[in-house]
């Protein structure tokens, strides 16, 4: 954490993060137009250097090939969460990066318990995931929608709060689980306000070529606004963790909220600090004879390695150790 780019990340995503252990009022606590002082010109420059230290970054996780991460994106329909992957993730490797969207359950998925689905998405040692809503539908549109629980086949289950309180447990114990076995857990809440989620609903119906985008369903969703945000804060309160924290990112202005989904995602793969492999002296001794022969295959003239000629100094593959 000596780089100066992690001290401003970790000190600018500082005030997003819910405090584990903390009562959380969404409406209260956080506010969905805030934009840490800044202009959009400047946010995006910044957007820039978040997606250039997540490449850096991803690199080094895919050659050290010892953890995972998984990031978990909430938001009620309209909050940006597919343009938020699209220009956080544009300059990383995809072959690195996997994004899951979880729709309405299947019936072979409703034959398996419920965190079953989203187990099959989980990211390899290396890679990244990106859940599109994620298994905490499972304490927020099963608890708006309670009646969802009849189609989940349990054998019995406890009425009220008990629930929703055992399904907490249940998910933080999944999520340390996955964190001591390599696995880093880390979710963002989009937080949309009714006013802004009516307006980008407008631009849907209005302009025909996000007409697509829009759903009578969304409006149906939208009269349950404040059941919504009673579940989201109760969430919050419930399963933020010293090992997978939540992150409330304000959503109102789309360039703020990728801003502040690249700086949580770049500080979580900073923290892990993944390194390149060091190779020992029998792949250090075939480097060398591999160069040896490449450099007496160089064209007339040519120099023997192009590499070093452009880049004079130490560091040579095999030279050191």
């Amino acid at each position: 954490m000596a780089d100066k780019r992690a001290e401003r990340i970790a000190e600018f995503i500082a005030p997003l993060r819910v405090k584990p252990g903390s009562t959380v009022d969404l409406v209260a606590d956080f506010d969905p137009r805030y934009k840490a002082g800044l202009n959009k010109q400047t946010g995006i420059e910044l957007l820039r250097t978040g997606v250039s230290l997540l490449d850096e970054y991803q690199t080094r996780l895919a050659a050290q090939d010892t953890y995972g991460v998984l990031l978990c994106l909430q938001a009620l329909d309209a909050g940006g969460k597919d343009g938020t992957i699209r220009h956080v993730m544009s300059g990383v490797n995809p072959q690195g990066v996997r994004v899951s969207s979880f729709k309405v359950p299947s019936s072979e998925e409703l034959d398996h318990d419920y965190l079953w689905r989203y187990a099959r998405r989980l990211p390899a040692r290396g890679d990244i995931a990106i859940f599109n809503r994620s298994h905490y539908e499972e304490v927020l549109v099963v608890r708006v929608h309670p009646e969802v629980l009849d189609r989940q086949k349990l054998p019995s289950r406890p009425s009220g709060r008990r629930l929703w309180e055992r399904r907490y447990r249940e998910i933080n114990n999944w999520e340390r689980y996955l964190t001591d076995n390599g696995f880093k857990v880390v979710k963002v809440l989009l937080n949309l306000s009714k006013e802004e989620q009516r307006l980008r609903f407008m631009k849907r119906i209005d302009l025909p070529e996000k007409n697509w985008k829009f759903s009578a369903a969304d409006i149906r969703e939208r009269r349950w606004w404040d059941d919504y945000q009673q579940a989201f804060s109760e969430m919050l309160s419930a399963t933020s963790t010293s090992w997978a924290p939540w992150y409330v990112v304000p959503a109102d202005r789309k360039w703020f909220a990728r801003i502040c989904t690249a700086a949580v995602l770049a500080h979580t793969l900073i923290e892990i600090d993944p390194q390149y492999p060091k190779v020992d002296a029998k792949a250090r001794k075939e480097l060398l004879t591999a160069r040896r022969e490449l450099e007496a295959e160089a064209p007339e003239g040519a120099p023997p390695d192009p590499y070093t000629a452009r880049h004079p100094g130490p560091g040579r593959a095999g030279d050191h150790g």
